[in-house]
């Protein structure tokens, strides 16, 4: 078993870097290398701007080469709850923007040529207990009759048609989401970047942010120092840089993630005959999905713990176990690979994208990131050129996480807060 993700395994390096040091002047500094940093200095740089890529790492090294390989539309949130908070149309317009960036994903994938993979799906949320299929069926009502008309109710007695396994009690069908290697579009998106004229500098993380004036800055790494007219911030649950303000909102939480052997294509089928991205309903789930040569992907809060390869050995054995109780038809099976990563968590579990002193930022996914981060990247591209409407986010509050100030030491409680949740649910 290999602690490495099996995504970044199974892709090509990214071979276009910048070799030279990071150095003199640019319209546009984006820090971090990932889908949100990636999408937006393509978009930039196809606008006529110069623009360089500061990361610290190698190129979607971190949550986007990480992640469980889905592209899901929808929000983590139940929409009639959101709707209690913020209204019913600006509920509907933060789901329809989670819409829209699936179809931003798959418009790159195709205009840039990129090899992934990329396949609608669909994404079915599965009732964990008999008494979740009943929230799930209310909620049903009010997402047909809003923002997801073509959702489809699969009922308890339906359920074998979707997954192999007695452990689900019905669910949802949400067909527009979709699935992908991570590790290839990342790269490719990358790629595409420098062939429109960005500098990606790997190897180069930021130490230092010193505002000039209005929106520019120097920008400090430690492979040299540039100055940018402007900034974004893409950074992600990353806890290295001058972003305490940022820190303080976000709350890096530990997912994990295997991947077995490829299956014979008969115990493919058996286990997930619709080849769909799966999600559940528990607080403590999991999400899992087929990839093209039958490995399944499986993945959750194993543990509510950072990253480290011990750390992501003991979440592995959870999850096998975890998998084992679900589909018990895969007993022997090999795992191959075995890695965690960081999500970037809110406390109300919606991104943010904005300005603050001069800076851009947008981040936040709390693991719903793949489809929304390359979709802002391209509006915080617009918003950065002028177009001061293309920020779906704005003007969400963005409190603090009380009592975070630096490594997330309530982590623990809240994994016990939430597995009291699911025990009584």
């Amino acid at each position: 078993m290999k602690l490495e993700p099996y995504w970044l395994a199974s892709a090509p390096r990214f071979a276009s870097g910048s070799s030279v040091p990071v150095a003199g002047k640019v319209d546009v500094a984006v820090v971090g290398g990932g889908f949100t940093g990636l999408s937006a200095a393509l978009a930039l740089a196809k606008a006529g701007a110069s623009v360089a890529v500061l990361e610290q790492g190698r190129v979607v090294g971190e949550a986007s080469g990480r992640n469980g390989g889905h592209c899901n539309n929808g929000l983590a949130h139940d929409l009639g709850g959101l709707a209690a908070s913020l209204g019913i149309e600006r509920a509907s317009a933060l789901y329809r923007a989670f819409d829209a960036a699936v179809d931003t994903v798959e418009s790159l994938v195709a205009r840039e040529g990129i090899d992934c993979d990329f396949t609608r799906t669909g994404k079915i949320k599965l009732a964990a207990k008999p008494g979740h299929f009943a929230k799930l069926e209310k909620g049903a009502e009010l997402l047909q009759a809003t923002v997801e008309p073509d959702l489809v109710v699969v009922r308890p007695e339906q359920t074998q048609r979707e997954i192999g396994s007695d452990g689900f009690h019905g669910g949802l069908v949400f067909p527009r989401s979709a699935h992908m290697h991570m590790g290839r579009f990342g790269v490719g998106l990358a790629e595409a970047a420098a062939r429109a004229g960005a500098a990606i500098n790997e190897n180069a993380a930021v130490t230092g942010l010193e505002r000039l004036n209005g929106q520019a800055h120097r920008v400090v790494t430690t492979r040299g120092t540039l100055e940018a007219k402007q900034v974004l911030l893409a950074t992600g649950a990353s806890r290295q840089g001058p972003f305490a303000w940022l820190r303080r909102r976000i709350v890096p939480v530990g997912s994990f993630i295997i991947a077995t052997e490829p299956l014979s294509a008969e115990r493919a089928a058996s286990i997930m005959p619709t080849r769909r991205t799966a999600t559940t309903t528990m607080n403590i789930g999991n999400y899992f999905r087929l990839t093209p040569d039958n490995r399944l992907i499986f993945g959750g809060r194993a543990r509510f713990a950072l990253s480290s390869p011990t750390s992501d050995a003991k979440s592995g054995a959870i999850l096998l176990a975890r998998m084992l109780e679900l589909f018990p038809q895969l007993k022997g099976t090999r795992i191959d690979y075995c890695w965690g990563g960081l999500v970037d968590m809110t406390s109300d579990r919606l991104p943010r994208a904005g300005e603050r002193d001069g800076v851009f930022y947008a981040l936040g996914y709390s693991g719903h990131g793949t489809q929304m981060s390359v979709h802002m990247g391209q509006a915080m591209a617009r918003v950065m050129g002028g177009d001061t409407k293309a920020n779906p986010l704005a003007g969400l509050d963005w409190p603090v996480v009380p009592g975070h100030f630096g490594p997330p030491w309530f982590l623990p409680f809240v994994g016990m807060y939430y597995k009291f949740q699911d025990w009584r649910s």
